[in-house]
């Protein structure tokens, strides 16, 4: 048997039990008295205990079948509340959401925290890193990364764009002068992410000045997150290239100000993957349907762009 054969099992001696009557069990259930009894039979076989004490003219439960009657209404009462829960999460969704982020994911925070305030009653289990993750293995209900989603099991659906910005502090540039082409970053501090599952520095995706000059990006600092990155250039320490999502505000208020817009050839897509089931939790799709709304929403929004009164850079020959 089955746990959905012994389940029907124990519902139709429950009824036997009850009314104490396999005419009356069937007649309830829409089963013969026949069906009842051989139901009956193979759950005292699979028990090992006789269930009812039988005569040609009623039956009378067993002290081991009101042992089990006990269990059943038990089991029952367990059903009803789950049922009554699961009910009640359709129109407030709540429990644990396990969301797996890449380490770039700090930066949305604002989004997460505005999304456990809309919902209490979600507990959102975060975890931050760049290494792949195997979603159902790992015992995560989403994850969010940028990229494609190449797994077939997988259901992916998009966040929203960004793109990669070249900032730095109106200081710096002031000191430093601003580059106007992409070969001009050789006379510059520029400042790298390195991915940490790889080792490798984050390629500043740049295409070449009309005059063909080869692009040499130089290498004065390198950090394994972006947090700190911003940090240096907010500092005045150099030029860093970063997602528009991690210095929206900067760029906003003027502590930050991009060049060589022109020459970055970049766009790339946040993504939610979770496990392919017809079943979605309501606490998931709440929370992935929120991400998509607010996640990059400002980023559609202008930028208010900040002038910069100073000198251009020169090289020398």
């Amino acid at each position: 048997m089955n746990m959905l054969d012994n389940l029907s099992a124990l519902k139709i001696f429950a009824r036997a039990a009850q009314t104490l009557s396999f005419t009356e069990a069937g007649n309830q259930l829409g089963l013969s008295s026949s069906a009842i009894g051989k139901a009956v039979a193979r759950l005292e076989q699979r028990l090992g205990v006789r269930l009812f004490h039988r005569s040609t003219r009623s039956i009378q439960l067993t002290d081991e079948g009101q042992q089990v009657l006990d269990s059943c209404q038990r089991i029952f009462n367990e059903l009803e509340t789950m049922e009554a829960q699961v009910a009640q999460s359709r129109v407030v969704p709540r429990g644990r959401l396990r969301v797996s982020l890449p380490l770039a994911g700090m930066l949305m925070m604002p989004t997460l925290t505005a999304f456990m305030k809309a919902f209490p009653a979600i507990e959102l289990d975060l975890h931050f890193s760049d290494n792949l993750v195997d979603i159902v293995n790992d015992g995560f209900d989403v994850v969010i990364r940028a990229g494609e989603a190449a797994d077939s099991q997988l259901i992916a659906r998009s966040l929203g764009n960004f793109q990669l910005k070249l900032v730095g502090s109106p200081a710096y540039f002031k000191r430093a002068g601003i580059p106007l082409k992409p070969a001009d970053l050789a006379d510059h501090s520029c400042l790298h992410h390195r991915f940490p599952s790889t080792g490798k520095l984050e390629r500043w995706p740049l295409r070449a000045s009309l005059d063909g000059e080869e692009v040499v990006v130089p290498v004065m600092s390198i950090a394994s997150t972006i947090e700190p990155l911003i940090a240096l250039a907010e500092s005045g320490l150099g030029i860093v290239c970063i997602p528009d999502l991690a210095c929206r505000e900067q760029l906003a208020d003027g502590r930050l100000v991009e060049v060589l817009a022109d020459y970055v050839e970049h766009t790339g897509t946040f993504r939610a993957v979770w496990p392919a089931n017809p079943f979605r939790s309501p606490k998931l799709r709440v929370f992935v349907d929120f991400m998509a709304k607010h996640l990059l929403a400002a980023s559609a929004e202008a930028t208010p762009s900040v002038s910069l009164n100073v000198s251009p850079i020169r090289r020398t020959a």
